[in-house]
């Protein structure tokens, strides 16, 4: 199956994006590697697909203890980036459970959380180290934090005409952990479940793929032993059933990933 007809446009200028984002029927083209398929199977089917890959959202910076990043940053460029790696090792452990190398090559940091895939990692992320989403639009940016950006399955607090330009991580200080889990029938595969796991001031416990958004187990997060708060996870978790797990099995495999992140994060730095 092929894509149904639509017109493309690649602005050079956020001005012109921010217009052309406006208009009935279009629809951001970051890296592709979601869209394409989507649009090939007519799941999707825009009448103007505007290519946002030549406005600049390409940096990674560090300022005041903030680690910046822009939404058109590859997977490869987060996997390969030092100060992600130092400052933000949450997300350079989960890039490498994305996909494969030819679609990390080619998809984007802003085009996975736009999206809001259930079953990605950098939701769940964003959501465990508190991130704040900055959202650009013809009438400047707004900052929206990452647990009240995923509003639903596939549906996020983005209005008509704005873009997803970077995320704000606060920098890991040397005595904060962080791990990222995931069980899969095959790596690259996407998740039964995943696990996004940071202790700091607070501990943050977050899963994708048990709900329609990133779950952040808030019963779990607060307990101060592993029992307490594996039975807390049964209330904070009710995973959808899929074609090869029920709903007792991915509960069942949260609590082995929960007991493993809760042991690494237990371990000294």
């Amino acid at each position: 199956m092929k894509a149904a007809s639509f017109a493309y446009v690649k602005p050079r200028a956020l001005a012109e994006a921010f217009e052309l984002l406006e208009r009935p029927g279009a629809k951001a083209l970051a890296g592709g590697q979601s869209l394409i398929p989507a649009l090939n199977m007519r799941l999707s089917s825009p009448e103007l697909l505007v290519d946002i890959g030549a406005l600049p959202f390409r940096e990674i910076t560090l300022e005041q203890g903030v680690l910046r990043i822009g939404a058109l940053v590859t997977h490869s460029q987060l996997e390969k980036s030092e100060d992600v790696a130092r400052h933000a090792p949450l997300l350079a452990e989960a890039v490498k459970q994305v996909a494969h190398p030819a679609i990390r090559n080619r998809g984007t940091l802003g085009g996975s959380l736009a999206l809001a895939d259930p079953a990605a990692e950098y939701p769940a992320c964003m959501v465990a180290l508190d991130a704040t989403l900055v959202i650009a639009g013809k009438s400047g940016e707004r900052l929206v934090k990452a647990e009240a950006f995923f509003k639903g399955l596939f549906e996020v607090d983005l209005r008509p005409g704005e873009l997803v330009a970077a995320v704000e991580v606060p920098a890991q200080l040397k005595d904060q952990r962080s791990v990222f889990l995931e069980l899969a029938r095959r790596h690259g595969d996407y998740a039964i479940i995943g696990l996004a796991a940071y202790r700091g001031k607070s501990t943050r416990f977050v899963f994708c793929g048990a709900g329609p958004t990133p779950v952040l187990a808030r019963r779990a997060s607060q307990a101060q032993t592993l029992e307490e708060a594996e039975r807390g996870l049964e209330k904070d978790l009710s995973p959808p059933a899929d074609l090869y797990h029920s709903s007792a099995t991915k509960l069942h495999l949260a609590k082995v990933l929960l007991q493993r992140a809760w042991n690494s994060l237990s371990t000294s730095p």
